[in-house]
């Protein structure tokens, strides 16, 4: 009888002792449990800045996205503008008074109130920048057409009409102004917070989302912990959330594959559908809504003439390179927007790949042998170019047919892009995903003359182009809107500035019992509602 006792004690004891290691947390690490509430995310380069305001770059976007909120936003899986820090807005008849009601009682992460004053100081920061600070607000002069004073300056004036009531006037009507609104440049920081830091504040933001942010170890992690007084009822169902850098597409699937993290981007498409097999792995598929791309200095060398940007057209193998690395996952490019983007130009012919045509443009050219030059490999992996390295030996291997002697160069993240739109790379591998859903935020961002020196790294100026894309902002009928955008596209493709190379499907991967997370197709990675079942 003793014995039994003793047996059903002792078995007692192993349950009750699983029961308690099964409850427990997971560790920072990335250890799993049952109940886990910490979540790493690898990626495959580490953020530029926290500050989204003064970057471009996806990975500082992705933070950033999870920190702070905008005044509207996109649904978990559409491009339709819904509620966010506004509730609710109204817009004047034509097209110039935008007021926005603001929810109450929202505090930043430092304490301070959210109201229409912290609307204000922000827009005006951006909009009137202090002298030689231009440049660090380059996107907001992309969306709106410039800083206070400049000619095509869309916004008139910002101001508060009370605690709760913020009301923007337009100079002229902007088609997309609500969709830029949405946009992770536009997230509202704490004032406070943004004097108290100074230049230091990209390293320590502030701002009202469902998580606030914790540690920065550069090109290792950023940690982010909960934000108990988030006013999104139930959210965020995390704890934590870890962002790891893994520049590695295998070995970050690998740490995917052993616990070490539990959510990737940047899957390779040869691994999709190993990770679909996987019991305890599954994928998230995004819809496409981006480009991958060579852009072509146009002010470097032979790049200068405009038959030789056709030649290197002709010779890039678009259906080679997406079969051997995508995978099927892509499509390939003839225009910059992707095909779900309005004002995409189906008529267009694409450069077919032709190596004989692109000899006779060179020798046409006064490059009869060919030339040299660099070509420049993204450093980390992004939806729509999962292996820059690979892509990069692909494209060099074809040029060498025509006389082109393409060096590859790459380097460290932040430098790459640093450099890149500093005009130092003959060629560039690059990509976007059109964030607001509307071609306003690829062409005028990537290809206005307005932007060289920020955005515009192909340095690639058009007067044409550039009034085409003016009207087209101001144009609130979608017909009109659409053929202003296909006229453009046209005189894209006669220049040729870029190499379109291909619209990309991505893919995360993540646990099996991951729920909540939606791909939206703007590459957002949006995490407050994400939890482990």
């Amino acid at each position: 009888m003793l014995n039994k006792k003793l047996l059903s004690l002792f078995l007692s004891s192993i349950l009750l002792f699983g029961l308690v290691a099964c409850s427990s947390n997971s560790s920072t690490d990335g250890a799993t449990s049952e109940t886990q509430d910490t979540l790493v995310y690898g990626r495959g380069g580490d953020s530029i800045s926290l500050d989204p305001a003064t970057v471009t770059d996806g990975e500082s976007y992705k933070v950033a996205d999870n920190i702070y909120d905008t005044l509207v936003k996109f649904g978990d899986m559409d491009t339709k503008i819904h509620p966010s820090l506004a509730s609710d807005w109204k817009v004047s008849d034509d097209g110039l008074t935008y007021t926005f009601t603001l929810r109450e009682g929202i505090k930043f992460h430092d304490g301070t109130a959210f109201n229409a004053d912290a609307v204000v100081y922000n827009f005006k920061r951006w909009m009137e920048p202090e002298e030689g600070q231009e440049g660090k607000f380059a996107m907001y002069r992309s969306m709106f057409g410039g800083f206070k004073g400049d000619e095509g300056h869309v916004i008139k004036e910002v101001k508060a009409l009370d605690e709760s009531t913020v009301q923007f006037t337009l100079n002229r009507p902007q088609a997309p102004f609500l969709k830029n609104l949405t946009m992770t440049p536009f997230a509202i920081a704490s004032p406070e917070a943004i004097e108290k830091y100074g230049d230091k504040y990209n390293e320590n933001p502030v701002g009202t989302g469902p998580f606030v942010f914790s540690e920065w170890q550069r090109n290792d992690k950023i940690v982010l912990k909960k934000n108990e007084d988030y006013w999104m009822d139930g959210y965020p169902k995390l704890e934590t959330v870890i962002f790891r850098s893994i520049p590695e597409n295998s070995a970050r699937l690998n740490a995917l594959k052993t616990g070490e993290i539990d959510m990737m981007d940047g899957v390779s498409p040869s691994d999709v559908a190993g990770i679909e097999e996987t019991p305890d792995l599954k994928t998230f598929t995004r819809p496409s809504m981006n480009i991958g791309y060579l852009g072509l200095n146009v002010t470097r060398g032979p790049l200068k003439n405009k038959d030789v940007r056709k030649a290197l057209n002709h010779a890039v193998d678009k259906q080679a390179i997406i079969d051997a690395f995508y995978e099927g996952q892509a499509e390939p490019a003839k225009n910059p927007i992707p095909p779900s983007i309005q004002g995409y130009n189906d008529e267009i012919e694409a450069y077919p790949f032709d190596l004989e045509k692109a000899k006779s443009l060179l020798e046409k050219s006064g490059y009869p042998d060919g030339f040299d030059m660099e070509l420049w490999a993204m450093p980390v992996s992004r939806p729509y170019m999962p292996n820059g390295q690979k892509v990069a030996e692909a494209i060099q291997s074809t040029f060498k047919e025509i006389g082109v002697n393409a060096t590859i160069k790459s380097y460290e993240w932040a430098t790459y892009v640093e450099k890149v739109i500093g005009g130092e790379a003959d060629s560039f591998l690059l990509g976007w995903t059109v964030q607001n859903g509307d071609a306003d935020n690829l062409l005028y961002t990537l290809l206005d003359k307005t932007n060289i020196g920020s955005s515009n790294s192909a340095r690639y100026e058009s007067e044409e182009f550039h009034k085409l894309l003016v009207e087209a902002k101001s144009t609130v009928d979608p017909e009109k809107r659409n053929e202003l955008y296909n006229q453009a596209l046209k005189v894209f493709h006669e220049d040729v500035p870029w190499i379109p190379l291909v619209h990309a499907t991505p893919v995360v991967a993540g646990k099996k019992n991951i729920e909540g997370f939606n791909p939206h197709p703007n590459s957002s990675v949006l995490l407050a509602k994400v939890e482990f079942k």
